[in-house]
């Protein structure tokens, strides 16, 4: 009976890992779209990088308890996109829609964010989207220094897999984090700074522009500069 039990719940571990991980793509439940069974069927052929590590490091967090933040989520927000991806973007914390679906970047800020994405000539499944917490903070308040210390190595072991070409850091919490710097967004941006060999663009967060539309431009510059290193 022992044994029977080991066999079922590793078949449930392995259930839950799968899901989680064709999550990342946008396929939720069956509802998968041509564009993501794209995608899944292309991992491991002529890819740089074995997908299988992004899976385990996204089953070991499905039943996290490393800070308070597990007590009230619905869902843990991994992250989304190709984990080929030259171009990943990482964010500050899940809002209140993005913890019903588990998946990032899915609320207006998200929106904008695909407005911006694909104004670079690119699409969400063609790069990859995360953030420093995975656990939606209650009232979308900012994170703390213990949520993002417990959050932080998830996110390291992330694009230390993916290895991009760039990563952009959408706000402060992002930049200065991943940078280990105290200094302003606003001083941050518009600079590529590194990140331990992969450039690093910090700009302003979707959801800071939605409030003050004026710096849509200065994002615009900060991404038109990713996109001329993207093509060297």
């Amino acid at each position: 009976m022992r044994v029977f039990a080991k066999q079922f719940n590793n078949t449930l571990a392995d259930i839950k890992a799968s899901l989680c991980y064709y999550a990342q793509t946008g396929c939720h439940g069956f509802d998968c779209s041509k564009d993501s069974l794209a995608i899944i069927n292309g991992w491991g052929k002529n890819s740089r990088i074995d997908s299988e590590p992004l899976m385990t490091i996204c089953s070991k967090i499905a039943n996290c308890r490393g800070c308070k933040l597990w007590q009230e989520r619905k869902n843990i927000v991994f992250g989304a996109g190709n984990p080929d991806a030259r171009l990943v973007f990482v964010g500050e914390a899940p809002g209140q829609k993005e913890d019903l679906l588990g998946e990032p970047f899915v609320g207006q800020a998200g929106q904008l964010l695909t407005k911006i994405i694909e104004a670079m000539q690119f699409s969400r499944k063609s790069v990859y989207l995360c953030n420093i917490i995975k656990c939606r903070p209650s009232g979308n308040r900012n994170p703390e220094i213990d949520e993002i210390q417990a959050c932080l190595p998830f996110l390291e072991q992330q694009l230390n897999i993916i290895k991009p070409r760039v990563i952009v850091g959408l706000g402060k919490f992002a930049s200065q984090t991943l940078l280990g710097t105290d200094s302003a967004i606003s001083r941050l941006r518009g600079h590529f700074h590194d990140y331990h060999g992969i450039l690093f663009m910090p700009t302003y967060h979707p959801a800071f522009l939605l409030r003050n539309p004026a710096r849509k431009k200065d994002v615009w510059e900060d991404m038109q500069k990713v996109m001329k290193k993207l093509k060297n």
